[in-house]
């Protein structure tokens, strides 16, 4: 009986371990249709977007291949597999929420809601992103 009870609790403790040791909402993902990315740790909120230091640790942000324009992330809301983002363009002339939807280990949903369509800079023009655009990991 005091070796199930042991092999219960190791059981118990290493899978608590594993849930907690994942994290959704940290890394990198990307849509390459697109050339986006989005660079997150909305945990420990402690990226610095490269060239833009001055705007210190932030959630995250959405970056262009090959260009140094980005979205930053200035604030999130953690809701099980849902995060609700707010993103500046890094003018700060615009603003928007958003939804980032966690469908798996690796394929993300984002979608656009209230406020301003990200554009992005493509091959010295602005293209603006559809409403929703699939990332993966």
């Amino acid at each position: 009986m005091k070796q199930l009870m042991i092999s219960l609790c190791c059981v118990i403790a290493s899978s608590t371990y594993a849930q907690t040791d994942y994290k959704d909402f940290k890394g990198y993902i990307h849509n390459q249709e697109y050339g986006v990315y989005l660079c997150i740790n909305f945990y420990d909120q402690d990226i610095t977007i490269p060239g833009q230091e001055i705007l210190g640790n932030l959630p995250g942000y959405l970056g262009k291949n090959r260009n140094s324009f980005a979205w930053p992330i200035v604030s999130v809301k953690i809701k099980g597999k849902k995060a609700i983002i707010k993103m500046i363009n890094d003018y700060g002339s615009e603003d928007l929420e958003a939804t980032l939807i966690c469908q798996n280990d690796s394929t993300y949903v984002l979608h656009q809601g209230k406020g301003s369509t990200i554009k992005v800079p493509n091959d010295g023009k602005w293209q603006r992103l559809p409403q929703t655009i699939t990332l993966k990991r």
